[in-house]
């Protein structure tokens, strides 16, 4: 029987996606908690897959893998969380004995947070409305010369909280740091350094500049799409994912509001520091 996860996870922590000696990986993690409660053994026999490799410090809520089991309900959510830290598998299904968690995806999306003072939302709008369709990104990732730089971006929109902006963006495919780049370059609009005439030549190729793409803590794979996958939610497993990642909050947001006060405190007389 071929199984497909869904899960989520908080980069942070982790070196990235991808299995890698002598440091931790959401991959290595998840691999051996698989083996641990039997649900895989050797994922090269088991043809495991995986949608996407996220860079170290990027964060998912919807990434997915896929493998052959003998034993689907060893594979639940449940057995296989019990051996997971800040990655929560919340969701499994039934694929096609031909699925691969990569290949056989649709479309993938993500959301781009970041912190701005003073942005010009109304500028960064207008200039993402250039990006949907099919273009050549060679502008806006770092250079693989086996793989096409040519993607098809299917919806993109940029909003802001205050001072807090968020990018979401799906396309078919992505190429590395192409998100956090393409999210570089609409901050620098936003700023008023870089112009919407700048963004279209980047995008027609007409003018070649390196973009420094911004910090991968702010990224989130939110969910990649198949055609005919049924996904089975755990409750429980879902349930106790958001309890943890509520007091991760909680402790989180207390970092904040004490790095505030202190920040505050600078402002205060000199005496009374």
């Amino acid at each position: 029987m071929r199984i497909a996860l869904k899960f989520a996870y908080l980069g942070t922590d982790y070196y990235g996606y991808q299995i890698q000696p002598g440091v931790p990986t959401i991959e290595g993690k998840l691999l051996k908690s698989l083996k641990d409660c039997g649900a895989l053994k050797n994922p090269s026999k088991a043809r495991y897959s995986v949608a996407g490799r996220t860079d170290r410090g990027v964060h998912a809520l919807g990434q997915v893998i896929a493998f052959d089991t003998g034993d689907a309900g060893l594979a639940k959510p449940g057995n296989v969380n019990s051996g997971l830290h800040q990655i929560w598998v919340y969701a499994w299904a039934e694929v096609g004995k031909d699925f691969n968690a990569r290949t056989s995806a649709v479309e993938r999306a993500y959301r781009y947070l970041f912190w701005g003072k003073g942005l010009d939302i109304e500028k960064m709008k207008d200039a993402a409305s250039i990006f949907p369709g099919t273009h050549d990104f060679r502008n806006f990732a770092d250079e693989d010369k086996d793989k096409s730089t040519l993607c098809e971006i299917k919806s993109i929109s940029i909003r802001n909280d205050g001072d807090w902006f968020y990018l979401d963006i799906a396309a078919g495919r992505f190429l590395q740091h192409m998100v956090r780049k393409i999210a570089a370059s609409l901050k620098l609009i936003g700023t008023g350094e870089k112009n919407k005439e700048w963004l279209r030549k980047m995008l027609d190729g007409s003018i070649k500049e390196k973009l420094e793409p911004l910090d991968a803590h702010g990224l989130i794979l939110r969910n990649v799409k198949y055609p005919d996958v049924r996904w089975n939610i755990d409750g429980y497993a879902r349930g106790r994912a958001r309890e943890e990642i509520h007091e991760l909050f909680i402790s989180h947001e207390t970092a904040a509001k004490t790095l505030c006060e202190i920040e505050k405190g600078f402002d205060l007389p000199g005496d009374y520091l």
